[in-house]
């Protein structure tokens, strides 16, 4: 990696990029830890048209950025980057591929070291999981980051997340530490009596993804509630990819079948983060994804729900928190930023 070489009296800013499926999105931390844009600023991702494209794509997206927020190159000191994963803590693409590069040219790619190289600019990686835990501690605990431990479950198409032990992520030897939705859990009380084994694209049976994600929803828990109510407007959905992204519409409008998947989902989380609670004990469970959009009153339902369903001993309960992950569109890339202006610093200690 390259070493960021400014002066510690230099005005320096890092930049955050976050790689999605359709858009990167970008944002300006200067030293003061103040971000330089409060909202999207994105460009087309291009990651289906391979890993030169895509490289160049967040080149774009970085000299954007600085256009955008009239900040001088010069004044670069580092770039975090966050993607989907799974990948190495290096930024190396996993050789058996990924949903976001599902293309042969993607697998075993150091994306991290060709952005890099691409410029001339150190570049600090993080899973996009990874970077949304790290946004939310720091939020939430503020001046005390360094000083807390936290855990995030990342809810959308799949089940990502984050650990967060005094302010810095946990990556683990080989980059995959914080895999949250392929932990297993009980499913002893969560299923229906007759509800099958629910079963996850990773080839496993019974983790939190194959409950507590889209797919989820999709693969799992919609076909069989389904059969439970007969009459539901969903039957009329083309398909129940379709009829899945409209679960959570329903369930704002306190519609029973939705609530009673949601209500899974919830106790799904609960019982992640009961295993988290006797292994990392972490100050904060923070819940992200879709939810965080949701209308008030179901986010605030299914945020209870999950903390309902967490197990904690009378002493955890005491001192932990539960809450939700802030600003979700810009988490990642401001997670990024984080993640790259605490190794400038670091640099410079």
């Amino acid at each position: 990696m390259v070493v960021p070489k400014v002066a510690a009296t230099g005005d320096w800013v890092v930049v955050g990029l976050d790689n999605g499926g359709t858009a990167n999105n970008a944002t300006v931390l200067d030293r003061t830890g103040t971000y330089l844009v409060d909202g999207l600023v994105e460009v087309p991702s291009r990651v289906l048209e391979g890993p030169e494209i895509a490289v160049e794509s967040l080149a774009a997206a970085l000299d954007n950025i600085l256009a955008v927020t009239k900040v001088d190159r010069s004044r670069v000191a580092a770039v975090g980057l966050d993607t989907p994963g799974p990948a190495s803590a290096d930024g190396v693409i996993s050789a058996k591929g990924a949903t976001n590069f599902s293309q042969p040219a993607w697998w075993g790619f150091d994306f991290r070291g060709a952005l890099e190289a691409r410029l001339g600019l150190p570049v600090i990686y993080n899973n996009d999981g990874n970077a949304a835990a790290l946004y939310a501690h720091h939020v939430h605990f503020g001046a005390e980051a360094h000083t807390k431990s936290s855990i995030s479950a990342i809810v959308g198409t799949g089940l990502g997340g984050g650990v967060v032990e005094q302010g810095k992520v946990i990556r683990g030897a080989a980059g995959m530490a914080g895999e949250l939705g392929h932990v297993h859990i009980p499913m002893h009380g969560l299923l229906e009596e007759g509800q099958p084994l629910p079963s996850c694209g990773c080839g496993f049976v019974g983790d939190v993804e194959s409950v507590s994600s889209l797919t989820g929803i999709v693969r799992n828990l919609l076909p069989y509630w389904l059969t439970r109510y007969p009459d539901h407007p969903l039957h009329g959905v083309e398909s129940l990819k379709a009829a899945a992204k409209q679960v959570r519409s329903f369930a704002e409008q306190r519609d029973e079948l939705a609530l009673r998947i949601f209500e899974q989902q919830a106790m799904g989380l609960g019982r992640l983060f009961t295993i988290s609670a006797n292994f990392t004990d972490p100050d904060c469970y923070f819940v992200g994804g879709g939810v965080v959009e949701a209308a008030p009153h179901f986010r605030d339902w299914f945020l209870d729900r999950v903390r309902h369903h967490t197990l904690l001993r009378e002493e955890q309960a005491a001192v932990s928190t539960f809450a939700l992950v802030p600003d979700r569109d810009m988490a990642g890339a401001r997670g990024a930023a984080i993640a790259a202006a605490e190794t400038v610093a670091f640099a410079l200690s």
